[in-house]
């Protein structure tokens, strides 16, 4: 079984800063980690070779610093690692993102299962899983929480819901998102940790994966960020006194002074 994960170098601190001009995170000097959505991600690909045996290739796109989160998931069992890397990929939305990343997974050839985290923590847009899926033309399933089984070129999962969960099953191959219930992430071994300095991290290019210029970086995004801010910091609040019936006058008395209502 070949099995893909998709990971992402996000920072490792709330306090960031934006670039006015392009509406992009600025990420020079500000220390970085791998996800921690896409943690559960690499754990699962890793338990599914074990079990079914293959091999399990983890890829990311983002600035060359990035190789050192593709070298924290070989440490914890991934076998090969990919960093998609080219300055025409600079300023990508999460379409843009999508199309390099599939371009990417062209190239690596043969897979059965792609499995990314449910979303990016600087983003929170949950968008470049399903979107890779879609530009593979593959199915996939988002809000994973446990994989039952695969046998006969088909994959059977549990999808959580608000009031439960959904039994699905989907022909690989697929994509899927998962979330934290569906495993712990274990340490890297001293074993993987040697593995990991030791391993060579392959590069690709826009040239390599043949990628349309039109449609990668910020020529290829069509979202448009007008603004970007920090929203105000939250006051105390106003706290109402009084009986119940007195409380009630008093909060609609300040809805309809803040037209609300």
């Amino acid at each position: 079984m070949n099995i893909i994960v998709l990971i992402k170098q996000v920072p490792a601190t709330t306090d960031v800063k934006i670039d006015e001009k392009t509406g992009t995170l600025k990420r020079e000097g500000v220390e970085a980690q791998v996800n921690p959505f896409d943690m559960y991600a690499v754990e699962e690909s890793i338990r599914l070779k074990e079990k079914y045996t293959g091999r399990v290739t983890v890829v990311t796109m983002g600035p060359p610093q990035a190789d050192k989160a593709l070298r924290e998931c070989l440490a914890m069992g991934c076998d090969e690692a990919i960093l998609v890397s080219d300055r025409e990929f600079a300023g990508s939305d999460t379409w843009a993102t999508s199309y390099t990343l599939s371009q990417a997974i062209r190239k690596i050839g043969l897979y059965d299962v792609i499995l990314c985290g449910k979303q990016a923590i600087d983003g929170d847009t949950a968008q470049v899983g399903p979107g890779v899926a879609e530009m593979l033309d593959i199915p996939h399933i988002a809000y994973v929480k446990k994989i039952e089984k695969i046998e006969n070129n088909k994959i059977t999962v549990e999808r959580m819901m608000e009031d439960g969960y959904d039994l699905i099953e989907l022909p690989i191959p697929c994509l899927l998102t998962v979330v934290k219930e569906i495993n712990t992430p274990r340490l890297p071994s001293l074993r993987g940790m040697m593995f990991s300095k030791k391993a060579e991290i392959k590069h690709y290019t826009a040239k390599a994966i043949e990628a349309d210029k039109t449609k990668t970086g910020t020529a290829g995004s069509p979202t448009n960020v007008m603004k970007v801010f920090s929203p105000p910091p939250r006051t105390g609040g106003e706290r109402v006194t009084g009986e119940p019936q007195e409380q009630a006058v008093k909060v609609v008395a300040k809805l309809k002074e803040a037209k609300v209502i």
